[in-house]
């Protein structure tokens, strides 16, 4: 990786570089229409070496972003059950996210 960028969405970190693809969770700035977003939460830019650190975040450098579309994640089973109690509790949870492709990385 010679050019990347480390950025916070929520409360989750990703290490992202140009072209890649990532899966986000649901993003409260990109509307319904919104085909970009400009996601300005840097921690970490590196550029083939010279790595700039944010505190916290770096100023005026910002990852724009594609969006792909929602995506919906397998589904995850939560079963509790007692034995000989008679006690059993079956829950499912499918989690929603955003698919974005990186189309640049701006260091400001």
């Amino acid at each position: 990786m010679s050019r990347y960028a480390v950025l916070a969405i929520g409360s989750h970190q990703y290490q992202v570089e140009e072209n890649a693809v990532l899966e986000v969770q649901r993003l409260p700035s990109a509307g319904a229409e919104a085909k970009e977003v400009k996601l300005d939460q840097v921690l970490i830019f590196n550029d083939n070496g010279k790595v700039r650190f944010g505190q916290p975040f770096l100023p005026k450098a910002s990852v724009t972003c594609e969006i792909l579309g929602e995506v919906r994640l397998p589904k995850v089973i939560s079963f509790k059950f007692k034995r000989r109690k008679g006690y059993k509790r079956k829950k499912g949870h499918r989690q929603t996210v955003v698919r974005l492709r990186v189309k640049s990385i701006q260091a400001g």
